[in-house]
């Protein structure tokens, strides 16, 4: 099961920037996608949603501040620095989103240990995504080349389904694919579910190159 495995993801890692889908990759692995699946999760640890996707060169744009790494629960500084935010900053962030994924998304970057480590400080930035260079000074305006993204969709109860995805990438995916991070900010976007009392779907955006 496992050699078959290893030939699905060298498959999946070959047409990453094709019109892959789940159907194709269930054909190719010979069986029922709804099987195929389960299989793919028990062995590796994270789904099959995960995707790569190339997209031009943006500004991340809002409010940041160097807070504590904490890879459990949920950050003061950042519930702090969330609820610091001004309705002209809100009115602004807004006025200028215009690229995917058009949500207010987290951002991280500049950590001192890398992110390897829960120790040190890291940049967190609340803000949106733009092609806009015109900034305002109520808002810190940080450039992102362009570069390709590793996304991962993940739901469950907020925010442990979300650290848990993040730490399933670093110690599962990166150490298995093809891919290494690269010096630019990775984010996230979470859009709480109305029905579900703390679930929540979020999407982790990890920017990577091809290793060789």
């Amino acid at each position: 099961m496992l050699n078959e495995l290893n030939h699905v993801i060298e498959y999946i890692e070959d047409n990453l920037t094709d019109d892959l889908s789940l159907e194709k990759i269930s054909v190719f692995a010979g069986v029922p996608d709804h099987h195929f699946r389960k299989i793919f999760f028990y062995l590796s640890g994270l789904t099959l949603s995960e995707y790569i996707k190339n997209k031009p060169a943006f500004n991340l744009v809002g409010v940041s501040k160097r807070v504590p790494m904490q890879f459990e629960g949920v950050n003061d500084e950042i519930v702090n620095l969330a609820e610091s935010i001004t309705d002209e900053q809100k009115k602004e962030m807004h006025s200028l989103q215009n690229i995917e994924p058009y949500e207010i998304v987290n951002a991280s970057y500049d950590a001192d240990a890398n992110f390897l480590k829960e120790e040190g400080y890291l940049t967190h930035l609340i803000g949106v995504l733009t092609t806009e260079n015109k900034v305002s000074d109520l808002l810190e305006k940080v450039p992102v080349e362009a570069c390709t993204w590793a996304i991962f969709p993940n739901e469950g109860p907020f925010p442990s389904t979300l650290q848990q995805t993040m730490a399933k990438i670093y110690s599962k995916w990166l150490p298995s694919s093809n891919y290494e991070v690269i010096n630019a900010p990775s984010f996230s976007f979470t859009k709480m579910n109305g029905h579900k009392k703390e679930n929540a779907y979020s999407e982790i955006w990890i920017p990577v190159r091809k290793n060789g």
